[in-house]
């Protein structure tokens, strides 16, 4: 059990990084990926960030689908430690 928990808060914790890595190519880059890194960046996060996207407002000019993400992967990562 622990190592399963383990295992999932790793994996978390990588898509969190993945996440923040997309938003720093969106910045540079623009929001459509063109290079092969950055596709396969999308195809990734996209399924999570994509419903949140069309449920939240764009305040500002801002896609704030990323910062629920970090809230959220927060949360369970807290959550999966303090049941292991």
């Amino acid at each position: 059990m622990f190592v399963i928990g383990s295992v999932l808060i790793f994996l978390v914790q990588v898509f969190v990084v993945l996440v923040f890595i997309r938003v720093i190519f969106s910045w540079l880059y623009g929001p459509f990926p063109t290079n092969g890194f950055a596709r396969v960046l999308w195809r990734i996060t996209e399924p999570v960030l994509g419903p949140i996207r069309r449920r939240l407002p764009i305040i500002a000019g801002l896609d704030l689908s990323p910062v629920v993400v970090w809230i959220g992967a927060g949360i369970l990562i807290g959550v999966l430690r303090f049941i292991l």
